[in-house]
């Protein structure tokens, strides 16, 4: 058995359970008691109460068990009746279930590259299927490393026409994670439905401030101390998703407006970064408008 063979076979014996429910006393032990009758070894657990008097309960676990792969519909199947007893909303999924990704992206390659070299290096654990873009500046690099590379133009006039060309390869490529690489384009209310907390994306975290064009310039005329970014899921309110992750660096006086935007770009690359492999170790879970994320 060669490395990569034995890699696989060894994430097909680990497993994950998210579980949301009201809290109540009992669902952490009835949960590992039901594991441990499956004889299901956690090696990692993570859970929040919003309210141990009547809030919400969140747990992820994570588990080994040889020969997962034969016994998965079976565990799905029993644990059923514990979910129900509980209210639970759960679901399982497999370390062998590799997510796949799509990437859009305009001009600015800066987070894209980085996503890409996470990618190569093993340490972004989802297999790439396309990158979308609206300029032709990221195709030679794309195309390099063997991903397919959609050049569709868009604008304002033809953004119907666009996502609907969109939407059909996210079908067609089985995508399960939508990924804005600093995709300057507005998605329209249609489009983000089709993919609920399935899309990622990346701004700098002046907002509410400098709005719209050229907020660096901006920032810059109003002598600001701190650059930062805000990841986040996409949602119909414009840049107000559950936010996933934010960091920021400080600036001086020093800092020229391309400084600043060096520094921005760096901010935005890890970010991003963390966010999606948050989400592809299903460590996120989406409550209303805010998140919790066991990292």
């Amino acid at each position: 058995m060669d490395l990569d063979s034995t890699f696989n076979f060894k994430k097909s014996n680990i497993g994950r359970l998210i579980v949301k429910c009201s809290d109540k006393p009992g669902i952490v032990a009835a949960i590992s008691h039901f594991l441990h009758q499956k004889n299901a070894n956690i090696i990692e657990s993570s859970q929040y109460s919003s309210d141990p008097e009547g809030g919400t309960f969140f747990i992820r676990i994570e588990f080994h068990l040889k020969d997962l792969n034969s016994k998965r519909q079976e565990i799905e199947t029993s644990f059923r009746p514990l979910a129900e007893e509980f209210g639970m909303e759960h679901y399982f999924s497999y370390g062998d279930q590799i997510k796949r990704s799509a990437i859009f992206v305009s001009k600015e390659t800066h987070c894209l590259l980085e996503l890409l070299w996470e990618w190569q290096s093993g340490d972004l654990e989802t297999e790439i299927a396309l990158v979308i873009s609206n300029h032709e500046d990221a195709r030679s690099t794309v195309e390099s490393l063997g991903i397919p590379f959609y050049y569709i133009p868009a604008n304002k006039n033809i953004r119907e026409e666009v996502e609907a060309k969109q939407i059909k390869l996210m079908n067609e490529y089985n995508i399960d994670l939508l990924i804005l690489a600093r995709y300057m384009q507005i998605l329209t209310p249609n489009f983000v439905s089709h993919f609920p907390n399935k899309i990622i994306n990346i701004h700098h975290s002046f907002l509410p401030a400098f709005i719209g064009a050229k907020p660096y310039e901006r920032a810059f005329e109003r002598g600001v101390k701190l650059i930062g970014a805000t990841s986040h899921y996409v949602t119909n309110d414009l840049d107000e998703g559950p936010i996933i992750e934010q960091d920021i660096e400080r600036v001086d006086h020093r800092d020229s407006v391309p400084d600043l935007k060096k520094t921005g770009q760096q901010v935005e690359r890890r970010v991003l970064a963390k966010a999606v492999k948050w989400h592809l170790q299903d460590r996120i879970i989406v409550k209303n408008n805010t998140t919790i994320v066991f990292q």
